[in-house]
């Protein structure tokens, strides 16, 4: 009622509800009560926490980014506020597949469907995928840190050519400056080249590469451009490759590296496990040296 009293007399639609004005406008002067009170405020903050995400962040990454904040607060109810709010997540979309092969020399298969990294620059993935403009196709290559879930590298281009990926290659390299790191493709054409081969070779990099036209064998890329297509691409639509290449921009460097949440990395963001993991590791070092030092200065009494 009070949703249509600007359209419509309350004792019309009191009458018409069969409830006394009388009753109506006691329970409008009634004060909240403290639980509407609170919903009220959290709600606001909810808001708050999916608009930062882009409007991508379901239930369980809002709860986390509220406890970040100190609001302490259940997944189901953060899940009722946001239906009450009109507010949803994202879902994923089929991928599409971008490989294409031209019969040239293939690198043998080093991972074996094993994603596991235990520290940065073990392990990168890489693939392509296509940005749809008014103006045309935008094509993107990724490097990604296996260990972190990191864009490391990633090059965009007009065209489907091999340079789109040697350009993304060298700026994990230049990133990153690795030893023995694995590179782990599909069969792609670019990636089986003469030039993308000796751009490994030349950087000490060792090439691996899936079998044709199976997913799994590059899961963890296709996992990348899943969450860049649901969480991008199918809520845009670009007039050029300019406004493309910002927002992929923006969303690679000001979202997805140091904010998107995940759930395989303790809800931590790639740049937030990463700097996590740099931390425990200098602490480590630190404890060794001075477990050393004391060893040494026992023996030495």
């Amino acid at each position: 009622m009070s949703e249509n009293r600007a359209r419509y007399p309350i004792a019309v639609m009191c009458r018409i509800l069969d409830v006394s004005p009388s009753g109506y406008y006691a329970w409008a002067k009634r004060p909240a009560c403290e639980r509407a009170v609170m919903d009220a405020a959290l709600t606001a903050q909810i808001r708050a926490a999916h608009a930062a995400s882009k409007g991508t962040y379901g239930a369980p990454r809002l709860q986390i980014d509220l406890a970040d904040a100190g609001i302490r607060v259940g997944r189901k109810r953060v899940a009722r506020l946001m239906r009450n709010a009109g507010l949803a997540g994202v879902t994923r979309r089929k991928s599409t597949v971008t490989t294409i092969r031209d019969g040239a020399r293939q690198a043998p298969d080093l991972v074996k469907r094993d994603f596991t990294a235990h520290k940065p620059n073990m392990l990168w993935v890489a693939d392509i995928t296509y940005i749809p403009t008014w103006a045309g196709f935008l094509y993107l290559a990724v490097v990604l840190d296996a260990f972190s879930r990191r864009i490391v590298g990633w090059s965009m281009a007009s065209t489907l050519h091999r340079q789109v990926v040697l350009d993304a290659l060298d700026m994990a390299l230049q990133q990153r400056r690795p030893s023995g790191v694995i590179h782990h493709s599909d069969q792609g054409s670019q990636y089986t080249s003469i030039e993308f081969g000796h751009r490994c070779r030349e950087a000490g990099v060792r090439p691996s590469m899936g079998s044709v036209g199976d997913a799994y064998d590059n899961a963890m890329a296709e996992s990348f451009f899943a969450t860049l297509e649901c969480e991008l691409l199918d809520r845009r639509r670009f007039k050029n490759q300019a406004e493309a290449r910002m927002a992929v921009f923006e969303f690679i460097e000001g979202f997805y590296n140091p904010r998107r949440r995940h759930s395989s990395l303790g809800y931590l963001s790639p740049i937030m496990y990463a700097e996590k993991y740099m931390y425990r590791t200098a602490i480590g070092n630190t404890l060794e040296i001075e477990e050393s030092r004391s060893s040494n200065n026992k023996y030495e009494k």
